[in-house]
């Protein structure tokens, strides 16, 4: 039609009494095609975009150790890319970070991070000496992206607070106590997530942080005697699964408080925390008077060495905490045996997986280390490095 008007208006003037009306007609159509062509292109392009960020968003989680550049990375801005995808109400995730297993807090965080789009904000502690290295391993990977702030750990804190016998000395390590002071290092948080560095998630951190606190209950921790991790527990180190295996009920100061000897004991590597009700009830306070007291009156199981953060959280928390569901904290993968334990289906079903013991994935030994494996990534400094042989492995 377009094209008869015009003809017309070039070989019949005289047939048209207005011509300028019907330029100006034929003008406003074109203008209006050219608008609805350009708007069409526009929101084409914009599908297009969106498509291949989702894409390779599926093609990482398919392989998490391909380096995948993004289309259009250029021509936007770091921060405007992340908040496409990470949108919602903040999850704050608590972790440590020391020297000698840098490692491991690098698995932890890529494993939450790219298995989920909720909005997880990392605050990591760790010690002054770890800082540039740790720095450096985030910003030049692929967690280049992550939000995170990374908080130095006063080991002042722990004066007169930890025993000062040589044998106790050598084996604490001052970073285990972060998890005492949740609080002090999210002070807005009203609720947030602890994970000990040897764990690897395979579910979305979402389903964990929105685990139910009872009222009045500061924390939630995975039981002991759990059917997911109880068949995990090492036989001969005493009763790991129960309070005994952790207090000594002989000394007055327990006996006081009449806790039963029986009671299932929790797991601490894991931590839900209310953090409104944690400071109500002054439970930072609570576990440093325990502390306080070990050093004078020795309340803790000789045979536990290692577990010296664990006693005043069962103190505190004893019959006055909430429970994580049992996939969501697989532990003992890091004991003696533990991939006898567990089917390889069952670890893949699994949530969360917890190599709590002596055997860790990083190390010379252990099971399961090829699902660590998927999550590690290496450091671009050079400083870090599995020991483990690979040969023979699980």
């Amino acid at each position: 039609m377009k094209l008869t008007i015009l003809y017309s208006l070039l070989h019949f003037p005289h047939c048209c009494e207005n011509n300028a009306a019907i330029v100006h007609l034929l003008c406003v159509c074109l203008s209006v095609n050219l608008i609805i062509l350009v708007l069409l292109a526009v929101a084409f392009l914009i599908i297009v975009e969106r498509n291949l960020l989702n894409l390779s968003e599926f093609l990482y989680k398919e392989s998490p150790d391909a380096d995948i550049v993004l289309p259009f990375e250029s021509e936007l801005s770091p921060d405007l890319r992340v908040q496409m995808v990470r949108k919602g109400e903040e999850i704050p995730v608590l972790i440590t970070a020391s020297e000698d297993r840098l490692g491991a807090v690098i698995a932890a965080m890529n494993s939450v991070y790219h298995n989920s789009k909720a909005n997880v904000a990392f605050t990591i502690v760790t010690l002054n000496d770890t800082v540039d290295h740790l720095k450096a391993w985030l910003s030049k990977t692929k967690l280049k992206h992550v939000n995170y702030k990374i908080i130095i750990f006063e080991p002042g804190l722990l004066s007169g607070r930890i025993s000062k016998d040589a044998k106790t000395m050598e084996t604490v390590k001052p970073l285990t106590f972060a998890r005492f002071y949740i609080p002090a290092y999210l002070p807005e948080a009203e609720k947030a997530i602890y994970l000990d560095d040897d764990i690897v998630v395979q579910g979305d951190i979402q389903e964990l942080y929105e685990t139910k606190i009872r009222p009045g209950h500061a924390a939630a921790f995975s039981d002991d005697c759990d059917s997911a991790s109880a068949k995990g527990i090492v036989r001969g180190a005493g009763n790991q699964n129960n309070y005994i295996g952790f207090l000594d009920f002989k000394k007055e100061a327990i006996k006081k408080l009449g806790m039963r000897a029986n009671t299932c004991s929790f797991n601490p590597g894991v931590i839900i925390a209310n953090l409104t009700e944690w400071k109500n009830q002054n439970i930072t306070q609570q576990l440093q008077h325990w502390m306080e007291l070990n050093t004078q009156e020795d309340l803790y199981t000789k045979t536990l060495a290692e577990s010296v953060t664990t006693p005043p959280l069962l103190i505190v928390f004893y019959k006055r905490h909430s429970t994580i569901d049992p996939m969501w904290h697989v532990r003992h993968l890091g004991t003696s045996g533990a991939g006898n334990r567990y089917s390889p289906q069952f670890v893949k079903a699994a949530k969360l997986l917890h190599w709590n013991g002596h055997y860790k994935p990083w190390g010379r030994t252990s099971s399961f280390t090829d699902v660590w494996d998927k999550w590690f990534i290496s450091d671009p400094t050079g400083k870090f490095h599995p020991v483990r042989r690979h040969s023979g492995e699980k």
